[in-house]
């Protein structure tokens, strides 16, 4: 059985992710860890808490992490989630509690204990991932292997022209994270809408499910349905959490990636925050990343009927 961490800064769409890992039966869940970006730390661990508890499954550990981004003020996606990031439905008060012990301290011990068998799923910034890499760097070499939901992929991005959201909040743990050396899979924005979004048919098909799970990865998305009602005219809820988390749990739905250099932007302001991704199809002749050796695979397709197929799957049991 596979041994992942999911690090989380638990908005609505990591929600269903947590709730596709927790529920997988090929996967053991070490330990649930939370940091600051889509909404505050303390809303973040909230949230991670409510979902492990409202998901019949498994119940592993809770750490708490980084409240703030290595050299930034936090920027959050309120306006996309929800004010409590998790559409604003006053949805359940959690009783399960956290673990006293830092996150960041956390991931190093279970790394520690099980060298070249953990997997990390970073579903946010990589603040608690970079401390770790700078607290124990040969620890962390022990790391099997991290999944990233982060880059805009081969497209634009979704917080500024040139950046997503989750590098754009800490790029300079992200950065850190691309130059670690630890085996790294990116799976980008540009994966995550259209025809991988949930459309008015997924969502109805949700709704009819006894599932609990079901109904709660809709109710907690309400904010973010909205957002793109208004934003574009679509009754869509895109999940760019739960497409990387599909990634991990199903193999068979990427289609096509490519080991790639991969550079963090972290000084020209109107840069900040973008991945600069080399595939070899173009020459590179920047001074920042030429002729630099590949540091992440990266997702190009994927099969999304597929993957909604599996998503539908697990959160309803049909």
């Amino acid at each position: 059985m596979r041994k992942i961490i999911i690090d989380t800064d638990t908005g609505s769409d990591d929600a269903v992710a947590l709730i596709m890992a927790l529920k997988s039966k090929d996967i053991k869940v070490e330990a649930v860890t939370t940091v600051c970006g889509n909404v505050p730390l303390d809303l973040a661990t909230k949230n991670a808490l409510m979902t492990i508890e409202i998901t019949n499954a498994q119940k592993p550990p809770l750490y708490i992490g980084s409240a703030s981004p290595l050299m930034r003020k936090l920027v959050t996606a309120v306006n996309v989630h929800g004010e409590d990031g998790m559409g604003d439905c006053n949805l359940i008060h959690p009783t399960l509690i956290s673990e006293k012990k830092h996150a960041v301290d956390a991931i190093i011990e279970i790394v520690e204990k099980n060298p070249g068998e953990i997997e990390i799923v970073a579903l946010g910034p990589a603040t608690n991932i970079a401390l770790a890499i700078l607290k124990s760097p040969e620890t962390m070499k022990k790391v099997k292997h991290i999944y990233s939901m982060g880059t805009s992929g081969f497209g634009p991005g979704n917080t500024t022209p040139v950046a997503e959201f989750n590098v754009y909040v800490d790029a300079e743990s992200y950065s850190i994270l691309l130059n670690s050396n630890i085996p790294l899979t990116i799976v980008g924005f540009d994966l995550c809408c259209k025809d991988a979004a949930l459309n008015r048919k997924d969502i109805e098909s949700l709704l009819s499910s006894e599932m609990k799970e079901a109904e709660f990865s809709v109710k907690c998305n309400q904010a973010l349905l909205e957002f793109n009602l208004k934003r574009n005219n679509e009754y869509i809820i895109d999940l760019p959490d739960a497409v990387a988390m599909g990634v991990v749990l199903w193999k068979e739905i990427v289609l096509e990636d490519k080991l790639c250099y991969c550079y963090t932007c972290t000084k020209e302001e109107a840069a900040y925050g973008q991945v600069i991704i080399n595939d070899g199809s173009k020459l590179a002749i920047s001074d920042g990343y030429a002729g630099n050796i590949p540091n992440a695979i990266v997702c190009k397709t994927i099969d999304t009927n597929l993957f909604k197929e599996k998503l539908l799957h697990i959160l309803t049991n049909r």
